[in-house]
């Protein structure tokens, strides 16, 4: 299939797509829009309310393109997510408008060349289980993106490469689960939690905390140096674009820091690579049991 397959609204609640080893391919695409293989999003309904879809399934794929899970806007910078960032019940909005629950099972994830799995604003429940990234990415391989919540990224294999960034970004995202999963090229990074603080004057509500990194194996087969495999508060607030407005006091303008507190790195393995691949810069964190070879 050479067309991207669209799942919108309330009407593809509990669409299942089974390729049956099939390729989804949009790689002929000009940009990143036209390069998502796979979108499962929310409609914007006439009277401005938003229409979500929730139980989708997509399984057994190859994809040769983007896959795109969003409510409001394609990204956390977006005019609808400005708009809403402005008031106190921001985050339980946008998570009301996201699609719910999708799962994403036995795929073959090859992008060409931005994001792979990208996890937009406000999305719940996500499940990505026993799919395979290959491939390079001038990006990061999953991005969890602000007020995001609980997806589940279990038995996954992460073969692929990265430009500069980490794998997996965890960006003002919480509960998540990261286990079972194997990292093969975390040279530039693992798995990063933080808050952007106002980029693009979004006002970033929800902390990344809470989140549980479990059972992962992180292999290494060169000679250091390398970015952290797990990294607890990798932007500190430091960034040029964060702002404090007493108008909004809450959220990232009332703080620019990550808060990336109350989460748990547990179990997983560094092979050819040490404990200190860990890094914590916040508070509150569980780091335990973890082993290095």
């Amino acid at each position: 299939m050479t067309k991207n397959v669209v799942f919108e609204g309330s009407e593809a609640s509990g669409a299942v797509l089974n390729c049956n080893g099939s390729t989804i391919d949009a790689t002929a695409g000009n940009g990143t829009l036209e390069r998502i293989a796979v979108i499962v999003r929310s409609k914007h309904l006439p009277d401005g309310s938003w229409d979500a879809p929730r139980d989708v399934a997509i399984t057994n794929c190859h994809v040769r393109g983007f896959i795109r899970i969003r409510g409001l806007d394609y990204t956390a910078s977006g005019s609808n997510m400005k708009a809403s960032s402005t008031k106190p019940d921001h985050t339980a909005f946008v998570q009301a408008a996201s699609p719910r629950d999708t799962v994403l099972d036995t795929l073959l994830i090859e992008p060409p060349g931005n994001i792979a799995l990208y996890v937009g604003p406000g999305v719940t429940g996500t499940v990505l289980e026993k799919s395979t990234f290959v491939g390079h990415t001038n990006g990061t391989a999953i991005y969890l993106d602000a007020e995001s919540s609980r997806s589940l990224i279990i038995g996954n294999s992460f073969q692929i490469s990265t430009k500069s960034r980490e794998l997996i970004a965890i960006d003002g995202s919480s509960r998540n689960r990261i286990t079972g999963n194997s990292f093969e090229n975390a040279y530039n990074g693992g798995i990063f939690i933080y808050r952007n603080c106002g980029e693009q004057g979004v006002i970033r509500h929800q902390k990344p905390e809470y989140n549980v990194i479990v059972g992962n194996t992180f292999r290494y087969d060169r000679k250091p140096p390398f970015k952290p495999a797990v990294w607890l508060g990798s932007r500190g607030g430091k960034q040029s674009y964060c702002f404090s407005d007493p108008q909004y006091p809450f959220g990232s303008s009332q703080s620019p820091l990550d808060y990336a507190r109350n989460n748990t790195v547990e179990q997983n393995e560094f092979l050819g690579g040490s404990l200190s691949l860990i890094r914590n810069d916040d508070q509150d964190n569980l780091i335990l049991d973890n082993y290095a070879e």
